[in-house]
């Protein structure tokens, strides 16, 4: 069975920051292009940032600056370091790849 588990999420004040981890429990997931997405309430779900099997990365415009995303394949793990939160960061982040998702895991940016 394969499965995405985000974790890392919290509540932290405008200005802040989090890392958000992604563990993956196939090493197959290293080949794979891997993605984080976020959807707030009353909203779309937003593509957030991804990172290719080389690492290459792209960012959406309103976290360009802001958000890093990396992977350790030793570990199967992506993860998003998000600086500078705002208030509009608040979402549920979704870790994917493939097709296949995590559960996801809230944020919270207090103003």
């Amino acid at each position: 069975q394969v499965t995405l588990v985000e974790s890392g999420g919290g509540l932290v004040q405008a200005g802040g920051s989090l890392r958000l981890s992604c563990l993956a429990n196939r090493k197959i997931f290293n080949e794979f292009t891997m993605a984080w997405h976020r959807q707030a309430p009353g909203k779309e779900r937003e593509l957030v940032a991804t990172i290719t099997s080389g690492s290459s990365t792209n960012y959406a415009d309103s976290v360009k600056g802001r958000f890093t995303v990396s992977r350790d394949k030793a570990k199967n793990t992506v993860y998003l370091q998000m600086n500078s939160l705002k208030p509009g960061d608040t979402a549920v982040y979704y870790c994917e790849g493939q097709g296949y998702w995590g559960q996801g895991t809230q944020v919270t940016v207090s103003s």
